[in-house]
């Protein structure tokens, strides 16, 4: 089956390639996958891409696919799909720009404080999700303007945890 996917605004052809019940092959653009695939719940697989273990969380929601894999969220939208609707995707969603929280989970560290400069990539908070740690990165280099959240504090997806204040590229 092939798709033409938009990544968080960059469209990537995909082929899938069922394998068996539990198993298939993914080419996205030139790269060759090899992805194992167990339903754990509802919104979260844990795959197994290339001999490696990742536990993903995938959400609808009203731009698209929400997908958080290796430490990282994916706004995920069949490009063919938008096409056939006659409607285009309008900017990036907010997940790609924010730092919030894939899934209901608990915070168990911010690794900032307010003022800090980051990075883009630079993790800034964990937080814990059906026993499952995972770090949530900056989008973004800047300075951290304000934590929302603390150690112990419940979370919702869509929720900001830090606000950053994006540096300006000339700056």
């Amino acid at each position: 089956m092939d798709y033409n996917l938009v990544i968080n605004d960059k469209t990537f052809p995909v082929t899938l390639e069922i394998q068996d019940k539990n198993r298939c092959a993914v080419s996205i653009g030139d790269k060759q996958f090899s992805v194992g695939f167990d339903r754990i719940g509802e919104h979260l697989l844990s795959l197994d891409v290339n001999g490696k273990k990742i536990n993903t969380y995938i959400a609808d929601t009203p731009e698209g696919k929400e997908i958080f894999f290796n430490g990282k969220s994916y706004l995920v939208v069949d490009a063919d799909a938008l096409e056939q609707r006659g409607t285009k995707k309008s900017g990036g969603g907010k997940s790609s720009d924010e730092v919030t929280s894939p899934m209901p989970a608990v915070v168990i560290k911010v690794m900032v404080k307010e003022g800090d400069m980051v990075e883009k990539g630079q993790g800034v908070v964990v937080v814990s999700a059906m026993k499952m740690e995972t770090t949530l990165f900056a989008p973004f280099s800047g300075s951290i303007t304000k934590i929302n959240v603390q150690a112990g504090d419940k979370v919702m997806p869509g929720v900001i945890l830090v606000d950053i204040e994006k540096r300006e590229e000339n700056a």
